[in-house]
C-alpha cells in the first residue's frame, strides 16, 4: 500500500516542518496553494520553500495551481465567512469541472508526494479534501496528514 502526504506550515517553525517531512521519507512537495509567493508565508515562500526542500531534504518542489481553490471560492470561505460545507461542495465540483484528479500527473504518486497548504490543521483545509479524491482514484492509496 502506498501512502501521500498532507501538511500546513502555519504554526510550525522551519526545523518542525523539514523534520516532519524527512521523517516521512517525502521526495516531492507539491504545493496546491492558490497564493505561494505571500511575504506572510515566511520560509514557505514559493522560492525559498523550493531552495529549503532541496538544501535541507533533498526534496523536488513542484507547484500544482490546478489542484487549489479558485479565487471566488476561496474568498468566499475566508472573507465572506462562509460555511466550510459550502466551500467542499464547491471545491469538489471545481475539481469535477477541471478534471483535478484525472489530470493530476500520476507519476507523482511513485514519489512519495505531500500536498502542501497554509493550514494548521487538515480539517477545514482543501489539501485533505485533495488527498481523499486521489485516495477515491487509486487502489490502496492511503491519506497520511503530517502534524
Amino acid at each position: 500500500m502506498s501512502a501521500i502526504y498532507t501538511v500546513g506550515f502555519t504554526r510550525k517553525t522551519a526545523e518542525e516542518f523539514f523534520t516532519l517531512l524527512r521523517g516521512a521519507g517525502v521526495e516531492t512537495l507539491v504545493d496546491i496553494r492558490l497564493h505561494n509567493r505571500s511575504q506572510l508565508a515566511g520560509f514557505a515562500r514559493r522560492d525559498d520553500l523550493a531552495w529549503f526542500a532541496r538544501e535541507l531534504a533533498g526534496i523536488e518542489y513542484v507547484h500544482v495551481p490546478e489542484l487549489a481553490p479558485s479565487q471566488e471560492l476561496f474568498d468566499a470561505f475566508k472573507k465572506r465567512g462562509g460555511s466550510w460545507e459550502a466551500f467542499e461542495r464547491g471545491f469538489r465540483q471545481l475539481m469535477d469541472e477541471r478534471q483535478g484528479y484525472g489530470s493530476f500527473d500520476r507519476e507523482l504518486l511513485g514519489r512519495s508526494p505531500c500536498f502542501l497548504c497554509t493550514e494548521a490543521a487538515p480539517e477545514h483545509c482543501h489539501r485533505r479534501l485533495v488527498g481523499e479524491g486521489l485516495a477515491g482514484t487509486e487502489p490502496g492509496l492511503r491519506v497520511v496528514q503530517l502534524e
